[in-house]
């Protein structure tokens, strides 16, 4: 044994300079700096909405999605999963501001704002800290860029409203790139004036692609400001394609186009607003050149949208467009070492799922199975859903709210009960009758009603409610009435018209030892301040 012993520091010694002493088993394995580091943020993206696109891409007849795999089931090939926590610093439940801001900075932040911690000081984000470090910096929405979750990247206000002042915090935060909608936040007031000199540059300068309007209540033209500050412009798809450097890219006079619509014009050469994946995708192009690396924040932000009107349809083609930009993004980071993916949410919205129920259950069947041998029936108790369903719920043709903005552009002797029933059979597969339009059409903001009740000729039909401390949205609430009125042939629940406190899932993807730090239940401060360790 003492020998033993003699030869083991004999070894030591001489190859001290290489393995300082300890043994073979406790080396660390080599590991790779992260250089950069990219944020997906699917808004309003709970583990219920990542259920709907698994359960489409798995069990619809006829799925879009390519082999039936899923940029998530990409991101776990390799990746780790974690979840987290949403909470605002004295809520149970968050806004898309103060929990963007939490994932910004790392730090707790109030209800509804931006770039500040809880006690409403200034925190610096991820993007600032960046920009110190030598790195690249990138916002991408299909929102605007001025809306809660890019904005928390850059700026700095009190509230998230403040959508006049946010561009100039955009500007002096500096990002490299900006890719998204909300021209009009961008725009001096007469801008909207169509006689005006600007507003025939602007229209010359943007294709003539979307209206040319402004939302401000000032002079200032912010796109001026950012031409001074080296930024190119870009309004649609080519001149994105065309972008080499630092581009301010404004697609959309407010919010980009909605999934449907996307989906339908995909593949249309002639159409000029990008998508979220190509907007993705230049910015990854631009940023990666930056030899110190980037850092880049991708938001899926219309998930959200959809979700808020209880809009299943159009939740499954947002999930669908995020799926898309996961991919494009799995894609450009193939085989790279120096790359962290994150793909969270900010938080849950609706409380959305799929349920059985009483209605229309199955009739008895028999089966070829040895125990139903001596005749005997199957008899289900419920209804526990077909997945053909999948396919129905994809085959919608326009979204809720723009069921709604043809409905209300008719005039209004044509506004009836019978026209929003021939509207929503001809543009989804889920039939609503006429005594169900009356109802849907008797919200809180319709005068249709008396005591309760709305007349249908002689008839006097209950009206239709939603919880109205759930269903804050006034006008939309329609929307959320349509979805009570088809949601047992769709099989689906929703629980409100707001937020969740939901735990979120994280997936992360990239080098090993970064990765297993993601990989337990954190608060989205941790989450942040996580990303930020690992640019640092």
């Amino acid at each position: 044994m003492k020998i033993l012993i003699q030869k083991g520091w004999a070894y030591c010694l001489i190859s001290a300079a290489l393995l300082s002493c300890t043994t073979v088993d406790s080396v660390k394995p080599e590991t790779t700096q992260v250089k950069n580091v990219i944020m997906i943020i699917g808004d309003g993206m709970g583990p219920q909405q990542v259920g709907l696109l698994l359960s489409y891409a798995r069990q619809a007849p006829h799925s879009v999605i390519a082999n039936r795999i899923t940029a998530l089931d990409r991101m776990m090939e390799q990746g780790r999963l974690g979840i987290s926590m949403t909470y605002t610093a004295d809520t149970l439940v968050t806004d898309s501001a103060a929990s963007a801001t939490q994932l910004a900075t790392g730090k707790f932040a109030g209800a509804e704002m931006l770039g500040l911690d809880k006690d409403g000081n200034f925190q610096e984000n991820i993007i600032e800290k960046a920009r110190r470090m030598g790195k690249s910096t990138g916002l991408v929405s299909d929102t605007r860029i001025t809306h809660a979750t890019p904005a928390a990247f850059a700026a700095h206000q009190t509230h998230r409203s403040h959508e006049n002042s946010i561009p100039e915090d955009l500007l002096a935060t500096g990002a490299d790139v900006m890719f998204s909608g909300g021209l009009s936040y961008w725009l001096p007031e007469q801008a909207g004036d169509k006689n005006s000199e600007l507003h025939q540059q602007l229209v010359q300068m943007t294709g003539n692609g979307f209206e040319i309007k402004s939302s401000r209540n000032d002079t200032k033209n912010l796109l001026n400001i950012a031409q001074q500050q080296g930024y190119t412009l870009a309004f649609n798809k080519a001149q994105l394609q065309q972008a080499t450097g630092k581009t301010l890219g404004l697609f959309a006079d407010s919010g980009m186009e909605n999934g449907i619509v996307e989906t339908q014009n995909r593949g249309d050469a002639l159409h000029v607003q990008p998508t979220l994946k190509e907007m993705s995708e230049q910015a990854l192009e631009i940023l990666g050149r930056n030899k110190q690396g980037f850092f880049l924040m991708i938001e899926s932000g219309q998930i959200d949208w959809a979700a808020h009107r209880n809009d299943t349809g159009l939740l499954l083609h947002e999930m669908l467009r995020f799926n898309d930009t996961l991919n494009a993004v799995l894609d450009w980071a193939e085989n790279r070492q120096d790359t962290l993916i994150i793909v969270t949410a900010d938080h849950e919205t609706g409380g959305f799922g799929f349920s059985y129920s009483g209605a229309d259950i199955p009739k008895p069947h028999s089966l070829p199975g040895a125990a139903f041998a001596d005749g005997t029936l199957f008899q289900p108790n419920f209804n526990f859903g077909n997945p053909e369903v999948l396919d129905k719920i994809y085959a919608q043709q326009l979204s809720y709210h723009d069921i709604f903005s043809r409905f209300d552009k008719l005039p209004k002797d044509r506004q009836t009960p019978l026209k929003l029933t021939e509207l929503v059979n001809r543009y989804t597969e889920f039939k609503i009758t006429e005594a169900q339009a009356i109802k849907i059409l008797a919200t809180e903001a319709n005068p249709l009603y008396r005591a309760g009740h709305v007349s249908l000729g002689e008839k006097i039909v209950p009206k239709m409610e939603v919880n109205g401390a759930f269903f804050v949205y006034q006008k939309e609430n329609r929307e959320n009435l349509l979805a009570q009125a088809v949601s047992a042939s769709q099989q689906v629940v929703w629980a409100t018209g707001t937020h969740t406190s939901t735990p979120v899932f994280v997936f992360v993807k990239g080098e090993e030892q970064t990765m297993r730090l993601f990989a337990k239940i954190l608060h989205h401060t941790q989450l942040g301040r996580l990303a930020i360790e690992a640019l640092q």
